[in-house]
Order: C-alpha cells, then structure tokens, then sequence
C-alpha cells in the first residue's frame, strides 16, 4: 500500500498506520473490517483484512498459473501472492511499504522487503512478470506513472498482470479515508481503474493489453510492451 496524503485535509493517523494495526489484530487472531470512506463511496465500504491474509482463491490461483518465472508482488500486502507462487515453485519477491505487511508476508514463509515501487529495487529491467492485484493500480493515484514503472522492471519479454474494475466501473482519483474502531486516518489519493478505461492508460505507459479475462467477478488482464 503507498498512499499520498492530502494536503490541507483535517488530520488523522497516517494511512499506513492504520492499516499496519488492522493486520497486526488480524495476526493475532482477532476477525478485523476496515472502513473505507471517499469520493467513490458514498456508502462506507468495508473491508475484510482476512481476505487479503486468507487462502488464494479461485482466482487468485488462475493468476499464479500464468506467472512463468522470476515475479515481482507490488504491494504484497500479508503476502497471499508472494507466498503462493513460491509455493508453486516460481521465484517470488514481494514488496510493500508497510512494515507489517512485509513481516507477515516473511512468517509465511515468502521473500519481501519494505520497499516503495517506486524507489530502488532489486533485479530492475529483468523480471519476468510484475503483479498488480487487489486495487493495487491505484498505487500512487496515477495509474499511467505506476504502470511506466512497471514496464521499466519488466525483462524485454516480460508481462504486468493487472487487476481493475469491471466495464463501466469507477475510475479516476478518489480522496479516502480509513476507519478502524474509532480512529480515522488522514485523507489520501487512490486511483480507480475499469478494464474498459485500461487500455488507454497501458498505451500511454507504453504497453498494450495482450488478454483479459473475468472470474467470480473479478477482471485482470495481461500486459507486455508496445
């Protein structure tokens, strides 16, 4: 999760506190929902932390299937991804800037380290595949800079493995705020995305979108260079 805070906005704790504590009670035992509130939902939504720290779904699985060689986790979360392909015998490397989410991610037995997407990484221009799961697009609140990033790790053959919305979903930048019984974080930036918008955005960032598919509700596509 990398998050910008909003200038000029009340204040409240650092997003990524939150969300470190919400995964810390998580660890512990403890069923904990996040609420999310913003331009995008009128409606708070919430958020289940044991979704992102549970098995890999369905789905998820049909993710993993399509990753060849060396990948690369961007926002790794408690590690659902990383440790999954390791398991599956490709060589996996998480990374997130959330200090918890890297530490769970490591007790599960996966690679990660607390680093930005956007700041010095390991094996730069050789992976074989970049992943962007669960809303992890919005990452920076700019979808075209996260995925030149991307690009710019990528092996000359290499591929993103994207998440998005589905057609005519939301899409653009949204202010948000996290929730977690009683205390509130500061407003941030998070960029939405819908398949139908994706296209446009991977041209943009010089690739192009190779397949997409959908299941159980979910829409991902595969993107490689232009």
């Amino acid at each position: 999760m990398t998050a910008r805070t909003v200038p000029g906005h009340p204040r409240g704790a650092h997003p990524l506190e939150l969300y470190d504590a919400a995964l810390a009670r998580h660890a512990a035992g403890h069923p904990v929902t996040v609420t999310v509130t913003g331009a995008y939902a009128p409606e708070p939504s919430t958020v289940d932390v044991g979704a992102w720290c549970g098995a890999p779904s369905a789905s998820d699985r049909g993710v993993v299937a399509r990753c060849t060689g060396a990948t690369l986790d961007v926002g790794c979360g408690p590690g659902r991804f990383t440790v999954a392909l390791a398991r599956s015998g490709v060589p996996a490397l998480g990374v997130d800037v959330s200090p918890a989410a890297v530490a769970l991610t490591r007790s599960r037995g996966g690679v990660a380290l607390r680093r930005s997407v956007f700041g010095r990484l390991p094996g730069t221009g050789r992976w074989r595949h970049v992943l962007l799961m669960d809303g992890n697009v919005g990452i920076g609140a700019d979808p075209v800079r996260l995925l030149a990033r991307c690009r710019a790790l990528l092996a000359p053959a290499g591929s993103v493995l994207v998440e998005v919305g589905p057609p005519g979903g939301r899409c653009g930048v949204a202010t948000l705020r996290l929730s977690d019984r009683g205390r509130h974080s500061a407003a941030f930036r998070w960029a939405y995305l819908s398949v139908d918008a994706l296209p446009a955005a991977a041209t943009a960032a010089g690739l192009r979108v190779c397949t997409q598919w959908t299941e159980a509700g979910r829409w991902f596509a595969v993107l490689a260079r232009s």
